[in-house]
């Protein structure tokens, strides 16, 4: 390993198919300059059209990985994905006291793509109150918004007012992403940071692999976190990024048995 890449570490689940969760992150990671360490959450079972099982890890020994990765190397940046139950989110709440990690990206997970629940909703009032306030930014989709702030997203004033409210949960900035947005033109990214807005636009791109653009989006964030960027530098870099990788994607067609390259 080169000393002088930074290093950023995922907390999130597995995903066998390698579109998601932690092998997307830490793809993302070395796409972009930076070691990529991981901490495993749960197990899943699943592909780009579903989820069929998951098995979630002890939460001790999910604070064992974190231990044993910060006594060795450290991180310059973490981000959080998959965290299913309120034990699993207590220990990493608890950890990321314990080592005053201050460039933190929280990704609430809540529900796959194929919509399979991925966090227990008995879990959201604790991610809400012991581990969104200990958060630089959080990343929520249109979806995750409406289940953080219990209000239904309808237009631009509307994501304006729900991240007015996210950020009073104690992060410091929020970012509510625009790939669920009812908009079939643009897929536009909105970051608040207490006293402005500031919009990243994108024309919406047409794609057969969305899968797993939401954690890679958050690892590029997290990535540009690790090397020190503004959070507006580093959002904006993973708006590039992300872009890019639909641009240039590969899509697996089921019916047709053969890998479709997107330009």
């Amino acid at each position: 390993m080169n000393a002088n890449l930074p290093v950023a570490l995922t907390i999130a689940g597995s995903d066998p198919s390698g579109g998601a969760g932690i092998q997307a992150d830490l793809k993302t990671f070395t796409a972009l300059g930076v070691y990529g360490q991981s901490v495993i959450t749960s197990l899943t079972a699943q592909n780009i059209y579903e989820v069929t099982a998951i098995q979630d890890i002890p939460p001790e020994f999910v604070g064992k990985q974190i231990d044993a990765i910060y006594k060795d190397m450290g991180f310059n940046a973490v981000k959080t994905g998959m965290l299913s139950n309120k034990k699993i989110i207590k220990v990493v709440a608890d950890k990321i006291k314990k080592y005053k990690i201050k460039n933190l990206v929280v990704d609430p997970v809540i529900i796959s793509t194929s919509g399979t629940l991925l966090l227990n909703k008995n879990a959201i009032g604790l991610l809400k109150s012991d581990l969104i306030p200990k958060s630089l930014v959080i990343t929520p989709n249109i979806h995750e918004t409406e289940v953080l702030t219990g209000k239904t997203i309808n237009g631009i004033q509307s994501i304006k007012q729900a991240a007015i409210e996210l950020r009073e949960l104690g992060c410091t900035y929020v970012l509510i992403k625009g790939g669920h947005r009812r908009d079939t033109v643009n897929s536009n990214d909105l970051l608040y940071d207490g006293k402005k807005f500031i919009e990243f636009r994108a024309k919406r791109l047409r794609s057969m692999n969305f899968h797993g653009t939401g954690c890679t989006f958050s690892a590029a964030i997290c990535a540009g976190l690790s090397k020190g960027n503004s959070m507006e530098d580093a959002v904006r870099s993973a708006k590039r990024y992300i872009s890019g990788s639909l641009r240039k994607s590969l899509g697996y067609k089921k019916k047709e048995r053969r890998l479709i390259h997107h330009r």
